[in-house]
């Protein structure tokens, strides 16, 4: 899978996607990262991107020539060089994102279906956003990460490459790792133990121990079950539960 991101910021990815688990998924083929500054498709001289909002306002507004020309830019060489995924035409190009607070709210199930693109392009707002015309006539989709903002778009980008990336398969160490964690099934983690057995006299639920699969299994489904209740209970009611669970849960 292939992310493109647009920025003003290209250095700010260095660190966070050459690391650990999305560094090994770079190396190995699984992913690429593919960073393109907007500002050298700047159209003067002094390679200027933004510009004052009309009728007046606080801050500068993102220039959409800039932007326009630099997916367009990168739409034509893939198409040229056929890096796009044969099931993907000029009539359905890959998802264009553009990350802004007034997006829908990214989770897990945005994560899942992205994750089944061949690529992703995703442009970084800054300053006071971006014209209009770029959400109205170029992107095909517009996420933010929740009810606050940032400074630019950059790190929600970072973030949206790190979920996706990892619900591909071979970039965990095992695939058996994305299921059972929080939100894959709706609900959140059960809680998790390792050694000691005893730190500092917490000891770790004897049930953990017991090595009965089946037991073990069913305390995990009701500690996820009692732990949404009490930190996300907005997700119980979308949650595939039993009516004994849901009786137990009440």
């Amino acid at each position: 899978m292939d992310f493109h991101i647009f920025t003003l910021f290209p250095q700010m990815f260095d660190g966070p996607l050459s690391e650990s688990i999305i560094k090994r998924a770079r190396e190995r083929g699984l992913i690429g990262v593919h960073l393109h500054n907007i500002r050298d498709f700047a159209i003067d001289k002094h390679r200027i991107v933004d510009d004052s909002p009309y009728g007046g306002g606080p801050g500068m507004v993102m220039k959409p020539e800039p932007i326009f020309g630099a997916v367009e830019d990168l739409l034509t060489r893939l198409h040229k060089t056929n890096k796009l995924d044969e099931s993907t035409s000029e009539s359905e190009p890959p998802p264009i994102i553009l990350m802004s607070p007034r997006g829908r709210v990214f989770n897990h199930r945005v994560a899942l279906d992205l994750s089944r693109h061949p690529c992703l392009i995703i442009i970084c707002g800054h300053y006071e956003g971006v014209d209009e015309r770029v959400k109205e006539h170029l992107i095909t989709d517009e996420i933010s990460l929740g009810d606050y903002v940032l400074t630019g778009g950059e790190l929600a980008a970072m973030v949206v490459v790190d979920a996706v990336a990892r619900l591909l398969p071979g970039v965990l160490g095992s695939d058996e790792s994305i299921h059972g964690e929080s939100h894959s099934d709706g609900l959140l983690q059960f809680p998790q133990y390792t050694r000691p057995p005893d730190f500092r006299g917490w000891e770790v639920p004897e049930v953990l121990l017991s090595g009965h699969h089946g037991e073990i299994q069913r305390w995990r489904r009701r500690q996820s079950l009692l732990l949404t209740r009490k930190t996300r209970p907005d997700l119980l009611e979308p949650a595939d539960m039993s009516d004994d669970e849901k009786r137990s849960i009440d």
